[in-house]
């Protein structure tokens, strides 16, 4: 028997490959069911947060929508106040808790993302290591990376190739898992962002993957130009700005307008707070000189 097709497709591979605002202007598809118009809703939401405007998602999802909705709206909740963290994370663990939508994926997906926005990539597997579709697979290559368990992100991998081998999540993971590994591998990162960019729009995602694999391949005046062009594409993208200043460090050129509008976006990014830490041991290191 036919498989029925996938009529979110292309919304999908839009919001994996970072082309947001394609996803929200190709978001009517006619005559879904109440599951695909709940996973359509929570894309473009979860595109619209990708964007920066929070306030939409809070003030168009109600109380009465589906948990998986209210799971991003506590994500944008999460995103737009930073003094809203702790009563979003509680919220999350309340959803959690409720044995009736505990064990929803896109709840379980919004969880792993904030807990491992929060750095706690223990409290992230909890509730997605279990797996069950191809993001919850993919945030799980995601977080053992940044845990630097690249066995453990090869082991989640497997799972994603033998599931669907030519997915765009599968093909991501595969270059996140390349770029960690290095050596030889990066030349086959590169070549899946590349292929990227030859089929799909060109978006500050795919730029910013052929730059990191430019700069591991030692190949900086590349990567400048495309972290450029994504930063014509985006200037707000915090990826592109902090790439921007290894890249320009790199080069022999002062980072120091990239970090200004890094630290305006973002003061709690993880290149602010090693660039405080290592002025702060400087100035320590004087002291004692001196």
């Amino acid at each position: 028997m036919a498989m029925a097709p996938d009529v979110l497709f292309n919304l999908r591979n839009n919001f994996y490959l970072g082309a947001y605002q394609a996803a929200i202007n190709n978001s009517e598809v006619p005559n879904l069911s109440e599951e695909d118009s709940i996973e359509r809703d929570c894309l473009v939401y979860r595109s619209y947060i990708a964007l920066g405007s929070y306030q939409l998602v809070i003030s168009e999802v109600d109380s009465s929508a589906a948990t998986p909705l209210q799971a991003v709206k506590l994500l944008a909740v999460y995103f737009s106040s930073p003094d809203s963290k702790e009563s979003v994370i509680s919220s999350i663990r309340e959803l959690l808790g409720d044995a009736a939508v505990g064990n929803n994926p896109i709840l379980r997906l919004i969880a792993g993302t904030i807990f491992t926005h929060e750095q706690d990539y223990n409290e992230a597997l909890k509730y997605t290591n279990a797996g069950g579709t191809m993001e919850l697979y993919a945030l799980n290559v995601h977080i053992f990376l940044k845990m630097h368990r690249s066995d453990y992100a090869e082991k989640q991998l497997r799972v994603m190739q033998q599931s669907d081998e030519d997915h765009t999540l599968t093909q991501l993971a595969t270059a996140w898992l390349n770029l960690a590994v290095g050596g030889s591998k990066i030349q086959e990162a590169y070549l899946i962002f590349q292929d990227f960019s030859e089929k799909s729009q060109m978006t500050s995602l795919i730029l910013n993957g052929k730059a990191v694999c430019c700069m591991h391949m030692g190949n900086f005046d590349e990567a400048e130009s495309f972290l450029l062009e994504a930063l014509n594409k985006d200037a707000k993208d915090q990826e592109t700005l902090a790439n921007l200043v290894v890249c320009s460090l790199h080069l022999g050129k002062s980072p120091a307008r990239f970090l200004s509008q890094l630290r305006l976006l973002d003061p709690e990014h993880m290149l602010i707070k090693q660039g405080a830490t290592a002025e702060e041991n400087f100035d320590r290191a004087l002291q004692t000189v001196v």
